[in-house]
C-alpha cells in the first residue's frame, strides 16, 4: 500500500498545484485548517512543553534540604546496625545517598538524559508521520474540489430535468405553439437559470450538511490527539517538578523503590509522543485509503458514461454528498489515538500513570460518545 501511495504522490502534487485554483486552497484551509492536524496547534504544544519543562527547579532547594535530613536518618540507622553487630561495615550502600543527592543537584541534566532516547523515538516517528501527512492533505484538497464539481453537476442536471418537465407540460406546449423557436429557446434559458438557482440552494444544503458532519468527525480526531499530547505535557511536567522529592525520599530504606518507579513513569509518559506519531502515521494510511476510495467514486460520478445519471440520482437521494468513508476513518483514528497510554504501559510497565490516564480516558470516551450522538441525530 505504501508503494502505491508513493507512486501516486507525483501525479497528485501535479493535480493539486495545476488544476485546483489557489483561491479554493486558501478557502478550504481557512474553513477546515491546513491539514488533518493543524500545524499551529502542534507547534504550540511543542513550545508549551519546552516552556513548562524549564521550571524543573521549583522545588530543588526543598528536595535538597529534605535529602539532607533523610541522609542523617539513613546514616543513623546504618550506624546503629553496625554498632549493634547486626550488620558489618559495607561501603557501597553508604555511597548511594551521595549519588542520589548528586542527581538532585544536576536534576535538569539528569531529566534531559533520561528523556533523550524518547525524544529520538518521537523525532523519527514524527518524520514518518509528516511524510504521509502531506499526501493526506493533498488528497483532502482533491476530494473537496471533486465534491464541489459533483454538486455543480447535480444542480445543472436537476435544472435541466425541471425544464424538461415544464416543456412537456400541456399548458406550456399550447401556450407557445405560435411563438417562434428563438423566443421559446430564450425563455428556456431564463427558466433554466432560475431553476438552477433554486436547485443550487437545495444542493448547497446537502453539501453544508456533509461538510458539517465531516468537520465534526475531524474535530473529534483533533481533540483526541491534542488531549494525548496535553496529557503528556501535564504529567511529565508534574513528574519533573515533583520528581526531586521521589529521589530524596528513596534514600530511606522503606521507600527505596520510589526513585525507580519515578523513572519508569517518566519514561512511559515521554513515550506518548513517539507512540502517538506512530499511531497517527498508521491512521493516515487508512485515511489515504478512504480519501482515494471516495475520490474514485466522485470521479465516476463526473464521467459521461451511460449509468452516470442513475448513479447521480441515487447519490442525490441519500441526502448527503458524501459516501461516509472519510468520516468513519476520522472517528476510527480518534479511537486509535486514545490507546496511546495503554500502548506505552506495554513497553514500560507502570501503575500510577495507568490509573491516572484511565480516569481521563473515561472523560474522553464520554466526549467521543457525545460527538457520535450528534452525528447520529444529524
Amino acid at each position: 500500500m505504501k508503494n502505491i501511495f508513493l507512486n501516486y504522490t507525483g501525479e497528485l502534487e501535479h493535480f493539486v498545484s495545476s488544476d485546483i485554483p489557489e483561491s479554493f486552497k486558501n478557502t478550504f484551509s481557512f474553513l477546515q485548517g491546513e491539514g488533518v492536524y493543524e500545524d499551529g496547534v502542534m507547534h504550540f504544544l511543542k513550545g508549551l512543553k519546552n516552556t513548562v519543562w524549564s521550571h524543573y527547579d521549583v522545588f530543588i532547594n526543598d528536595a535538597q534540604a529534605l535529602a539532607a535530613v533523610f541522609m542523617l536518618i539513613f546514616f543513623a540507622i546504618k550506624s546503629y546496625e553496625m554498632i549493634s553487630g547486626d550488620k558489618q561495615l559495607e561501603v557501597m550502600p553508604l555511597l548511594r545517598p551521595f549519588g542520589l543527592v548528586m542527581i538532585i543537584i544536576w536534576w535538569g541534566t539528569f531529566t534531559q538524559a533520561i528523556s533523550h532516547p524518547t525524544d529520538i523515538i518521537a523525532a523519527k516517528t514524527a518524520d514518518l508521520f509528516n511524510t504521509g501527512q502531506g499526501q493526506v492533505n493533498a488528497l483532502r484538497l482533491q476530494r473537496a474540489e471533486l465534491m464541489i464539481r459533483v454538486a455543480d453537476q447535480l444542480t445543472t442536471l436537476q435544472a435541466e430535468t425541471d425544464v424538461a418537465v415544464k416543456e412537456a407540460d400541456t399548458w406550456y406546449s399550447n401556450a407557445w405553439e405560435s411563438v417562434t423557436s428563438k423566443v421559446k429557446e430564450g425563455f428556456t434559458n431564463v427558466w433554466n437559470s432560475v431553476t438552477q438557482l433554486r436547485n443550487r440552494m437545495e444542493i448547497s444544503l446537502q453539501l453544508l450538511l456533509s461538510n458539517a458532519l465531516e468537520l465534526v468527525a475531524l474535530w473529534i480526531l483533533r481533540i483526541a490527539t491534542y488531549i494525548i499530547f496535553m496529557i503528556q505535557i501535564i504529567y511529565s511536567t508534574i513528574l519533573i517538578i515533583l520528581g526531586p522529592f521521589s529521589v530524596s525520599i528513596s534514600i530511606l530504606p522503606a521507600f527505596r523503590d520510589s526513585f525507580g518507579a519515578w523513572i519508569a513513569r517518566f519514561i512511559s509518559v515521554n513515550l506518548y509522543s513517539g507512540i502517538a506519531y506512530l499511531v497517527m502515521h498508521l491512521s493516515s494510511l487508512f485515511q489515504q485509503y478512504a480519501l482515494e476510495a471516495e475520490i474514485t467514486r466522485y470521479t465516476q460520478l463526473l464521467e459521461s458514461s451511460g449509468d452516470t445519471l442513475e448513479k447521480l440520482g441515487w447519490f442525490a437521494s441519500n441526502g448527503l454528498l458524501s459516501f461516509g468513508i472519510v468520516i468513519i476513518s476520522f472517528i476510527i483514528s480518534a479511537l486509535c489515538i486514545l490507546t496511546v497510554p495503554s500502548i506505552s504501559t506495554w513497553i514500560i510497565s507502570t501503575s500510577g500513570v495507568t490509573s491516572a490516564v484511565s480516569t481521563l480516558a473515561r472523560g474522553s470516551s464520554n466526549l467521543m460518545r457525545t460527538g457520535l450522538r450528534i452525528i447520529a441525530k444529524v
